[in-house]
């Protein structure tokens, strides 16, 4: 009878288990189903902060304001893109590819790849929070600590083409 009693338990845990292993699974899928919809081009229509910070994103050396108008390649399926500066005044004209990812639905990494480099050679990169995402527009939101405070960068991107 403990036998029995032991092989019914272990049997209904596994299945909990199983189970378990395919609700992760489905999620999992719905995550990369949503990332795969920022493929394409994409231009930074706008950046809201606080105005009275100097903010230069991404280590460019570039004002926040010459990132305004940027086109940005998001290619998920090899998890690589790239974004150009169009350059003008006081802004630097510059084409960076960068390597992507977006953890846990929405966490959007990038890291910028050097000429010469694999991405496996960069470990240091950027963490922003994917919001507000639609069909043809979405939002990245990054929080820049500044004297023990964060400043939050948002970042408004608009689809150009290909989907």
């Amino acid at each position: 009878m403990k036998k029995l009693l032991l092989a019914g338990m272990l049997g209904t845990s596994l299945f909990a288990v199983s189970c378990s292993s395919v609700n992760n699974a489905k999620t999992s899928q719905n995550q990369r189903s949503e990332f795969l919809k920022m493929k394409g081009d994409w231009q930074i229509v706008s950046i809201d902060y606080d105005k009275q910070f100097k903010i230069k994103p991404f280590d460019e050396g570039a004002d926040a304001q010459c990132f305004v108008g940027s086109h940005w390649r998001l290619i998920p399926n090899n998890w690589s893109g790239a974004y150009t500066l169009n350059g003008g005044g006081s802004c630097p004209a510059i084409t960076q590819p960068i390597k992507i990812d977006v953890k846990n639905g929405n966490t959007f990494e990038f890291k910028k790849i050097a000429e010469g480099t694999k991405a496996k050679q960069n470990t240091a990169g950027y963490t922003l929070t994917l919001i507000n995402q639609a069909t043809d527009q979405f939002s990245l939101e990054q929080n820049i600590p500044f004297d023990g405070e964060n400043v939050k960068v948002v970042y408004n991107f608009q689809r150009t083409g290909m989907k």
